[in-house]
């Protein structure tokens, strides 16, 4: 309160645009301070280093800032609001550490892992995880869901197979964004639509014209890399049934996320429901392992097997069989685990707040606009707009909104129908957002399957196909609809030209 009065009484410095030297000096040193945790601390960089050069880079952005004229209290609410806007994410961290957990406890990740060794060949299994979570994506409309769901579970029966745990997540990163950039039911394609000013389910067409091609490459990439593997599935399968047991009732607590998400639940609600109704199941079909699980025999029997499904939540399980491999696949979750995760989450969005508030975005890309001369400048020019604004606010839905905003009125000028932007968008910003490892959805990838981004990065194919082929698009004019087409509009068709005009020229576009 007192810093309040204090600035109020003092007459504010004036405002000024940042000269370009000055809006790259945040870009420069968060890449150098990333680059050298990189350097010194390899894949663990996200367990700390990487936190702490967002947070170096902060305080560097909050500099430039109070130069440019803005107050401490202005940037410091900045960040506040900006770390506001990923409480929800953080809340989906927590709930998906808590489902590991049970579902861990509960036998349920084993038994998927049982039936997935049984019934998936190692020949295939990269191409058949892709498609398998493309196909449940684009029904749920959640990359985030099928990844702490189904994808937890991919990774583990790619790991037990002997086959790559990088390859096997990009294998499933690549699948979950098929619905996370096609689906009507995903948050990020209806804020493509609504900043774009389309129509939903045109938008559903066009992009299916990106996204079916790239997820055909994917496919055919993820079956090159796929090979033959001695594998003999009996003796682990054998194991896995000895020691936790299997069957078709510990697929219940899957079951219960898939429906809720189908019936357009929460993220958070029907994961959370989902890791409940996991460990309900631990203490009815395996109260014995949740009873040495809580090791605490003073308790009454009731009360330990609930010790044990509240430690499953809060900490995750853990398990000593004698057997190293299944150990390792059967200890793990718990909503501790994403704590490193949601520091990441925390510090990025920060940095990204104060970058936004100082104009840096707005400065970089204003020369970008200036300088385009045909349509494939432009989709190349969004494109890399995005994953800039990836890159630097560290958040998909601010890479969606603030280019968005800014090309806007460079898309209407140039005569292209709103439904060419709201697709270029899902292209780059939706899929671009799981290659940054401080991105809020990089760091969840990373969290929840276990696998460094910069490890499954390179085989995230449809993600890094999908802006090639938006880009290739422009310039070769494919599926560049214009405003007059009656396509562009869904049923309603085109608007008249008064109304075109006016949306072109409209204040703030």
């Amino acid at each position: 309160m007192r810093a309040s009065s204090s600035d109020s009484g003092k007459a504010r410095k004036p405002r000024r645009p940042l000269t370009m030297v000055e809006a790259a000096i945040p870009i420069l040193t968060l890449l150098a301070l990333v680059a050298l945790a990189y350097y010194l601390f390899g894949d663990e960089g996200a367990l700390g280093p990487n936190q702490v050069a967002l947070a170096l880079a902060a305080m560097v952005t909050a500099v430039i800032g109070l130069r440019a004229g803005y107050t401490i209290n202005e940037l410091r609410e900045a960040a506040v609001a900006s770390v506001g806007t990923g409480v929800s994410a953080i809340f989906i961290l927590f709930a998906v550490g808590a489902l590991i957990g049970t579902w861990a406890l509960s036998g349920t990740l084993t038994s998927m892992v049982y039936y997935g060794m049984q019934m998936l060949s190692p020949t295939f299994f990269y191409a058949t995880a892709a498609l398998v979570c493309g196909f449940i994506a684009f029904v749920v409309g959640s990359s985030w869901t099928v990844v702490g769901t189904i994808g937890v579970g991919l990774v583990a029966i790619a790991t037990t197979m002997g086959l790559s745990a990088p390859i096997a997540a990009g294998a499933v990163i690549s699948g979950a964004y098929v619905g996370d950039k096609s689906s009507p039911l995903s948050d990020t394609v209806n804020l493509a639509v609504a900043v774009a000013g389309s129509d939903l389910y045109t938008h559903i067409r066009e992009a299916l014209w990106v996204s079916v091609p790239a997820l055909l490459g994917a496919l055919a990439l993820f079956l090159l890399l796929g090979k033959p593997v001695d594998f003999n599935p009996d003796s682990t399968a054998e194991l896995i049934r000895q020691t936790f047991g299997v069957s078709l009732w510990h697929f219940l607590p899957l079951l219960v996320v898939l429906t809720l998400a189908l019936l357009k639940f929460p993220p958070f609600t029907a994961i959370m429901l989902g890791a409940l109704t996991a460990a309900v199941l631990a203490v009815i079909v395996s109260p014995e392992r949740v009873l040495d699980f809580a090791d605490a025999p003073g308790l009454p029997r009731p009360l330990a097997l609930l010790k044990g499904a509240w430690v499953a939540l809060a900490g995750g399980y853990s398990v000593n069989t004698g057997y190293a491999e299944l150990d390792e696949l059967a200890s793990r979750g718990g909503m501790e685990s994403m704590l490193n995760t949601i520091w990441l989450v925390i510090a990025a969005l920060a940095y990204g707040g104060l970058v936004e508030k100082a104009g840096v975005i707005d400065r970089l890309v204003a020369p970008l606009l200036r300088r385009i001369r045909s349509n494939g400048g432009l989709v190349a020019s969004l494109v890399g707009s995005t994953f800039a604004t990836n890159i630097v606010t560290a958040d998909q839905y601010i890479a969606i909104v603030l280019p968005g905003k800014m090309f806007k009125s460079t898309f209407a000028k140039r005569g292209l129908a709103p439904v060419v932007q709201s697709r270029v968008m899902g292209d780059s910003a939706t899929v671009g957002s799981a290659l940054i490892p401080w991105n809020s959805c990089g760091a969840y990838m990373a969290g929840t399957l276990g696998v460094a981004t910069v490890a499954y990065a390179p085989f995230t194919f449809f993600n890094i196909l999908c802006p090639l082929i938006s880009i290739a698009y422009g310039y070769l004019g494919i599926r560049m609809l214009k405003r007059d087409d009656a396509r562009a509009w869904g049923e309603a068709g085109p608007p008249d030209v008064a109304l075109a005009e006016a949306d072109a020229s409209a204040p703030g576009h």
